[in-house]
């Protein structure tokens, strides 16, 4: 039974890790989870080591790393994870280099998606009160990409995002809150500039800004994140998308 302060869930009889795998608060000082995590880095280090002589021959470190990697997906290195086995990538993926995939959570990317270099898929969330944050209490929340979609470069995906099906992030964006499927989001917070396809056109951004969304083109401009722009970042800012009220 947790005896800590500020714990959220008084009298819960589980680990702090088999509260973490259930998307509950926790703290992350169980044994296990540092097991996990240095796998994760072992792991991770290898599979960079070995792509640079034989990206074939380091497929195999790859698919120990993570919970499952598609037929024909592709991963530059370096990837930082957490844990690695809570991600899953699907098949024709191409995932360019310095993909930080944080999965105290699950982290899913469909099939058929370009990833631009250097994007965040973050899952963990802490809290806003400072006595429970300062306590060391957090959580995660899923993020879910949709197949073929295009993350510009250095675009963030903030906890419990779902992105739809064929939608383009533009660089630099914060996704805050979940993306339709078939749309064009840019800028800080995210927000919809128009369709993917002119017939079904979405109401401009106020600022005007609507950028170049050509089909990506594997290992060409969709993966790294050039044409896909973020635009000019809002004026507002963004809170976590999935912050909770402890």
């Amino acid at each position: 039974m947790s005896d800590r302060p500020h714990d959220p869930l008084p009298g819960d009889t589980r680990t702090m890790h088999e509260r973490m795998l259930a998307g509950d608060p926790y703290v992350a000082d169980d044994p296990q989870m540092a097991v996990d995590a240095a796998r994760a880095v072992r792991l991770s280090a290898a599979y960079a080591d070995a792509y640079t002589a034989d990206p074939a021959a380091a497929r195999p470190l790859l698919e120990a790393l993570l919970g499952d990697l598609g037929e024909g997906a592709h991963l530059r290195p370096p990837l930082t994870v957490d844990y690695g086995t809570h991600i899953t990538i699907g098949p024709r993926t191409f995932v360019n280099a310095g993909l930080v995939a944080l999965d105290v959570a699950r982290v899913t990317i469909g099939a058929d998606c370009q990833i631009g270099p250097g994007v965040q898929l973050l899952t963990p969330t802490h809290p806003v009160d400072p006595d429970a944050r300062r306590a060391g209490w957090e959580a995660a929340a899923p993020v879910t990409v949709g197949d073929n979609v295009w993350l510009g470069g250095g675009a963030v995906v903030l906890p419990g995002v779902t992105i739809g099906d064929d939608s383009v992030v533009g660089a630099g964006a914060v996704v805050t809150k979940d993306v339709p499927a078939g749309v064009v989001v840019v800028g800080n917070p995210a927000r919809v500039v128009r369709r993917v396809r002119p017939e079904s056109p979405v109401a401009p951004a106020t600022d005007g800004a609507v950028p170049h969304a050509p089909a990506a083109t594997r290992g060409s401009s969709g993966s790294d994140g050039s044409a896909a722009t973020g635009g000019t970042a809002a004026s507002d800012g963004a809170a976590p998308a999935a912050t909770p009220e402890w």
